[in-house]
């Protein structure tokens, strides 16, 4: 009988909208240059992350936690041409890495690049968004779920990465496990959250895809 998961995952690919060049390269110098390569939002993320955005048509998107720039770049293709990401790092460390390859991107005006704290510089942002995608530090995933709540555009969608966390969510949790913990709140809290409808899609490490209601639908 037919099991394999890496063979399942090869059709996926093969069978999906291939990345561009510039993220391909991008791809490849990152496992090369960059530690914990394995946060890259890759191949099949990527496309998903560009896929949402032509179908929303957001103005504005905010991104916690750019990492090398692979999904600022992605959700910057779905944009349109007066469309803008602000995408947010920590890591001073990366930055240049990322910026280098905006600058190479046809669309480079489409992407601000913020470094700092997150939670720091998103009061600072003098703007309304109708598209957020969290994936910075876990532990403070409801901090910023706080934090750009009323930026949000009625109608607007949150994104959070890694929301199922290797598995980690249906485990017992270790008591000085603060990474999955701030996922664990962060999902517990949103989904009983009236004010939002949820969704987790089990795509590579689990993305939870958030709607902000209207008023009468609370």
């Amino acid at each position: 009988m037919f099991n394999s998961t890496i063979e399942i995952e090869k059709y996926i690919l093969d069978h999906t909208e291939p990345e561009s060049e510039l993220l391909k390269d991008l791809t490849r110098q990152t496992h090369v240059k960059i530690l914990y390569p394995r946060m890259l939002s890759g191949h099949i993320q990527g496309r998903i992350l560009k896929m949402i955005t032509d179908m929303i048509r957001p103005k504005r998107v905010l991104e916690i936690g750019t990492y090398t720039g692979y999904s600022a770049l992605c959700f910057a293709e779905g944009l349109s041409d007066d469309g803008k990401i602000h995408t947010i790092e920590i890591n001073d460390e990366i930055v240049d890495f990322a910026q280098s390859y905006f600058d190479k991107s046809e669309n480079k005006n489409k992407i601000q690049l913020h470094i700092g704290d997150a939670l720091e510089i998103i009061p600072t942002i003098n703007e309304r968004f109708d598209l957020v995608f969290i994936d910075g530090d876990k532990r403070n995933y409801l901090e910023y779920y706080h934090a750009v709540f009323e930026k949000v555009n009625v109608g607007g969608y949150i994104l959070a990465d890694n929301v199922l966390w290797s598995g980690k969510v249906v485990e017992p949790l270790v008591s000085n496990d603060l990474y999955t913990k701030g996922i664990l709140d962060f999902n517990t809290f949103v989904h009983n959250d009236s004010r939002v409808e949820n969704l987790i899609f089990p795509i590579r490490d689990g993305i939870m895809i958030l709607r902000k209601k209207n008023n009468h639908e609370y």
